[in-house]
């Protein structure tokens, strides 16, 4: 062997230590991977997060119009009462609340 195979075989070892120390550090770890889990998860509960509240606006402003809606058909039963009173009649029996919703026509004054 001559001086030039021995660099050539010197060079190559040295390029194959470099080639592995390059792989060996560009892999990931098992703290990158959790890590990467963990910002995904976050980002997924941050998503459900913000549709729930979504849900949560829908449902209250649907509630608040039921609301309106009840309170308009007390008032208009009242009227339509005050009304055939007025014209010197009897009204007929209001029916007996259900006890379900009595806890929901409380504020109402019913």
């Amino acid at each position: 062997m001559g001086p030039d195979s021995i660099i050539t075989v010197a060079a190559t070892v040295v390029t194959g230590g470099f080639a592995a120390w390059g792989a060996r550090s560009a892999r990931r770890t098992k703290r990158q991977e959790k890590r990467d889990d963990f910002t995904t998860v976050t980002a997924r509960m941050d998503k459900e997060i913000k549709r729930q509240g979504n849900q949560l606006e829908e449902q209250q402003e649907q509630l608040t119009g039921q609301g309106a809606a009840i309170a308009w058909l007390v008032d208009d039963r009242r009227s339509l009462v005050s009304y055939i009173r007025g014209r010197g009649l009897q009204p007929p029996a209001p029916r007996p609340i259900p006890a379900r919703a009595r806890p929901f026509l409380d504020h109402i004054d019913v």
